[in-house]
């Protein structure tokens, strides 16, 4: 399964599943078929990925990481952290599986 990321103000965002799932969970959202971050959720979700991207690369492994991913979440978070930030920004939301 993939995850596509879609909103109006940046261009897809598509991730595999574990890398999907493991993104949804840091910010709290569930990581089922389809969903919805409105704008009001995106600063803390924003913050949530940038506190997990820093307990990473401290050394914890546990933080982000997908067993036998060879790149760290900081490489898969960013695109992610640029969608939710323009999005903010403007005032709309992004959805998956819709």
């Amino acid at each position: 399964m993939l995850y596509k990321f879609k909103s109006k103000n940046a261009g897809d965002v598509i991730m595999l599943e574990p890398n999907g799932r493991k993104v949804l969970e840091i910010i709290g959202k569930d990581a089922g078929p389809t969903g919805i971050i409105l704008p009001e959720q995106m600063p803390a979700a924003i913050e949530a990925l940038h506190a997990a991207i820093t307990l990473e690369e401290s050394g914890d492994v546990e933080a982000g990481a997908v067993p036998g991913d060879a790149l760290g979440l900081r490489q898969r978070a960013v695109p992610f952290i640029d969608m939710l930030q323009r999005n903010h920004k403007s005032g709309d939301d992004v959805v998956w599986g819709v």
